[in-house]
């Protein structure tokens, strides 16, 4: 360990977590019988939580036990309920989705160690992977969650406007337009609905660093359920697209290069491939319906991100600078609102009548 990752762990819960880690080595089998001869490891790019690699030799001596510990963000609160995030996280885990849930703590939890590498920002321009990614989120939102089926996309952001505002001084309520928001995604939600639209349970958070490939079987797993609930599935969608335009392991991890947007035949190509991945053979038509919307859902996604950037800008403590960040984010809306704005305006029969 670091002294910084001691100093770190030891802050806050590290007798917590030694009880917890040693609960979880004799459960599978092992006993640490020195505490300080375990190996800790920070796991860089994540921005919500500090994440932790933990090692330590299993009885043989030959082998090293290696499991996950994550240490939730602060302010996380005033994104999602954690208790509904650890009730989907164990539920994926009983669907074979995502890591195995070993201990739990006060302060985070203790997970399996997937023997998988996290994708690069690179990796999700490569046609392979990208189909793979593809067939992954169609099987993801095909899962049967419990709970209500309700979209909680714009309840959740109007929560956040609310607290984007009362955390805002009134110089950067108008720096960010906050006080235009709220017309903003009304207008999303009705333009944006469609009587026909496909609900799914989606991720809503499918950056490169949320999706793992194991090498040798070309198996894909997607990780990090805060943020998933049931929401268009186009949403999701727009989200990994828009996500291409990141790269948050470079010297600048909160700038983004929208000139890496997919382009219309790469995102035609993901969208097939999706389609695709339960044998059937979508229409020329269903594609291009689907790429539509997904597009569209990019506006929901850039208010989305901004707002959440403001709000961890003043909760979060995670090396990052998350207003600036937001400020790409709503420059993006508002640019992209301009591009989009005829076709969300123009006459188009969607299945309960006209926009």
């Amino acid at each position: 360990m670091t002294i910084k990752t001691i100093e770190f762990l030891k802050g806050c819960f590290w007798e917590e977590l030694k009880d917890v880690l040693a609960s979880v080595a004799s459960d599978l089998g092992d006993a640490i019988d020195d505490m300080d001869a375990l190996e800790v490891i920070p796991l860089k790019g994540a921005m919500t939580n500090e994440v932790f690699q933990v090692n330590w030799p299993t009885k043989n001596g030959d082998v090293l036990r290696k499991v996950l510990v994550r240490i939730y963000g602060e302010g996380v609160e005033l994104f999602f309920r954690r208790e509904d995030e650890v009730r989907a996280f164990e539920c994926m885990s009983k669907h074979g989705q995502g890591p195995r849930l070993l201990g739990r703590f006060a302060a985070g939890r203790v997970e399996e160690f997937i023997h998988a590498r996290t994708l690069s920002a690179v990796d999700l321009r490569d046609p392979e992977i990208s189909a793979l990614v593809a067939v992954k989120v169609r099987e993801f939102h095909n899962l049967r969650m419990p709970g209500p089926k309700n979209v909680v996309l714009w309840e959740r952001m109007r929560n956040w406007l609310r607290e984007a505002k009362y955390l805002c001084s009134l110089k950067e309520t108008n720096i960010f337009c906050l006080d235009n928001l709220d017309g903003e995604i009304n207008m999303l939600e009705k333009k944006l609905y469609r009587a026909d639209q496909e609900i799914g349970f989606c991720h809503n958070d499918l950056q490169y660093g949320n999706i793992m490939i194991d090498e040798e079987t070309r198996t894909i797993t997607l990780i990090d359920y805060e943020y998933a609930s049931y929401n268009p599935v186009a949403y999701d969608i727009a989200n990994h697209f828009c996500e291409m335009a990141a790269n948050y392991h470079s010297d600048t991890p909160h700038v983004l290069d929208y000139s890496k947007y997919p382009g219309v035949e790469e995102r035609q190509r993901f969208v097939h491939n999706y389609l695709s991945s339960e044998g059937n053979k979508p229409s020329n038509a269903e594609v291009e319906q689907l790429v539509r919307d997904i597009e569209r859902y990019t506006l929901a996604n850039h208010l989305f991100w901004g707002l959440w950037g403001i709000i961890s800008s003043y909760v979060n403590k995670i090396d990052f600078d998350y207003k600036e960040y937001a400020r790409q984010r709503f420059q993006q809306y508002w640019l992209k609102k301009a591009a989009l704005w005829d076709s969300l305006s123009s006459p188009e029969v969607n299945g309960s009548g006209i926009f």
